[in-house]
């Protein structure tokens, strides 16, 4: 989740678990704690673009790493809170902030190293998106009623409402697959890999990928209450590293840094189709039923020896912007 959410679930799970008279330390104490994982982003090599990449969400959010974080917030917050908490209380809210970031950010399509280092693995169970406005509202909320009040029960109830919207994401999810595979099924396609997505800021519009041999399917599934659920069609687009690119050496700088994106990817690497010099992550993009990779890298065969270039591509227009809008809206 982005940053200021991360903040708001350590905070309000913090106090969920306070004395009345602790709710306002316990909130500060848990939402340090909370975003104290994504201090990773200070980890970089400044010659190689994709090092960030491999260690954002890595060790930090892990679970493991839980009771370590929680110790160093104490140890933070101890010389302002000594005489006011004592110190287990100020680690039982710091080891309640911690256990936010991990859990919170599985639930997002990114996904997180949980079980590091038992597992290399990214969990993501992609049930929202990185910026969900509700998701947030809803802490916001919880976090400000139980502040006022110095009371736990805003908090706890907060925390309740903020479960049950994931669960209802979890729902939407599954309509979504049910959807997609539906939809394969005319196709005449069977399925190998599934993915399935909520687009920025809902979860009522889903961005859905499969592959069927060496190409990615690409849609978008709308999802609402109150009318049918439908799709807008996307393009197929083929994965992996194109046949061009094999000339590169096995052992070369270049061709490392494109396996481990393809890593990064999970797999979901493919040609930009409209920059051939780009090698892209099919599972985001700007449109949800869109084969333009949202990010990627940027390869020069003639320098083999050289790091890749991480870029950005968020070009973005009116006519994409209402597009959306439409799609979210269930319009034609």
């Amino acid at each position: 989740m982005d940053l200021i959410t991360q903040g708001l679930a350590g905070a309000v799970l913090a106090q969920g678990a306070a004395r009345p008279a602790e709710t306002r330390r316990a909130a500060l104490i848990g939402a340090v704690a909370g975003m104290l994982p994504d201090a990773d982003i200070l980890i970089h090599a400044a010659d190689d673009p994709l090092f960030n990449l491999e260690f954002h969400r890595h060790f930090t959010h892990s679970l493991l790493f839980v009771p370590f974080g929680a110790l160093l917030v104490t140890l933070l917050a101890w010389p302002f809170l000594r005489g006011r908490l004592s110190a287990l209380r100020i680690y039982g809210f710091a080891l309640l902030g911690m256990l936010t970031a991990g859990l919170l950010d599985a639930c997002t399509s990114f996904g997180t190293h949980l079980l590091w280092p038992f597992s290399e693995e990214r969990i993501a169970w992609s049930l929202i998106a990185i910026v969900d406005p509700v998701f947030s509202l809803v802490l916001l909320a919880a976090l400000l009623l139980a502040w006022h009040r110095r009371s736990a029960v805003p908090a706890r109830f907060g925390i309740g409402l903020a479960l049950l919207y994931l669960l209802l994401a979890f729902v939407q999810q599954q309509r979504a697959m049910g959807v997609v595979s539906e939809l394969a099924g005319e196709r005449g396609h069977e399925i190998e890999r599934l993915e399935v997505k909520p687009t920025l800021g809902n979860i009522l519009l889903w961005r859905t990928l499969y592959q069927v041999e060496d190409l990615f399917y690409v849609d978008a599934v709308r999802v609402g209450w109150f009318r049918a659920p439908r799709y807008y069609a996307g393009e197929p687009i083929a994965r992996g590293v194109p046949e061009d690119l094999a000339v590169i050496p096995a052992d070369s700088v270049l061709m490392q840094d494109i396996q481990r994106f393809s890593k990064l990817t999970d797999g979901y690497l493919v040609r930009h189709p409209v920059q051939p010099w780009v090698l892209g992550d099919v599972r985001y993009a700007m449109l949800p039923n869109s084969i333009r990779p949202l990010w990627g890298i940027r390869i020069n065969p003639a320098l083999p020896d050289e790091h890749v270039e991480f870029v950005t591509l968020r070009e973005t227009n009116p006519e994409m912007r209402q597009e959306f809008l439409d799609m979210l809206l269930g319009r034609d």
